[in-house]
């Protein structure tokens, strides 16, 4: 009995400390999202051991919007590797045939999946943690590639807003996904009430959960670029539709 209460005890404050450090794991992304493109066989994602001590195995799969693991269209190669203390390495993703079947005109959200194995202790009764990083990965058709000049004017800016009863829905006419992470009712303000992040699917609509009263008539979005940088929207709303004014919005970062 007093093995399994020091048992439990180091559980809860191993668990806890994973919890609490979940920010600093040992291997490490060189990003925040993944774009694939589309006219091209596969994408590399760059990865990294912190710990400089103790080598980790690096485990990698791709799971569908549903969160169910997949082994096409896209795989992870290799699934696992192993990474040095310190040590710097490499992710495959790598398109099946099966990938040209996908809609080619928007874009598809997949998430990519990334989980460090610690070295097996050789201490008695330790209870081990095993971190995973899961980040977006949005299969994006050469199609659709973005021009130049698309990037210098962000597709986010075609967002447009509409007022239904007491909250404003989102609208997306672009063939991109669009995550949404911050809203305000000013631009040095803080984030609204209520407001939770989201995803809005290629010509697809969500309803934003603060009410448009805290929201205001000129609300602003923050939106995740292809980057991982967070650019403002400023909206101003005539009657029941806001839409973007580029002149205050701030350029993509």
């Amino acid at each position: 009995m007093k093995l399994n209460t020091r048992l439990t005890r180091h559980a809860f404050a191993l668990l806890a400390l994973g919890l609490s450090q979940s920010a600093n794991a040992a291997i490490g992304l060189d990003r925040t999202r993944v774009i694939f493109d589309g006219g091209k066989d596969a994408t590399s994602v760059n990865i990294t051991n912190n710990n400089t001590q103790l080598p980790y195995l690096a485990q990698g799969w791709i799971e569908d919007e549903a969160g169910t693991k997949i082994t096409t269209p896209l795989i992870v190669l290799p699934p696992v590797q192993r990474l040095e203390p310190g040590k710097q390495s490499q992710v495959k993703v790598q398109a099946l045939p099966a990938a040209k079947l996908l809609p080619q005109d928007r874009e598809t959200v997949y998430y990519f999946n990334l989980r460090e194995i610690p070295p097996r202790s050789d201490k008695s009764n330790t209870l081990q943690i095993a971190l995973q990083t899961r980040i977006k990965l949005f299969y994006r058709p050469q199609a659709i590639a973005p021009s130049q000049q698309d990037l210098s004017n962000p597709w986010q800016e075609k967002l447009t807003l509409t007022r239904e009863g007491d909250h404003y829905r989102v609208h997306n006419p672009t063939p991109y996904y669009v995550t949404l992470v911050d809203a305000r009712s000013s631009k040095g303000g803080k984030t609204v009430a209520g407001f939770e992040p989201l995803m809005v699917a290629p010509k697809g609509s969500h309803l934003l959960s603060p009410s448009a009263k805290d929201l205001g008539t000129t609300p602003y979005l923050s939106y995740v670029n292809d980057y991982g940088g967070r650019p403002l929207l400023a909206f101003t709303c005539n009657g029941a539709t806001c839409t973007v004014n580029a002149q205050v919005s701030p350029p993509n970062e």
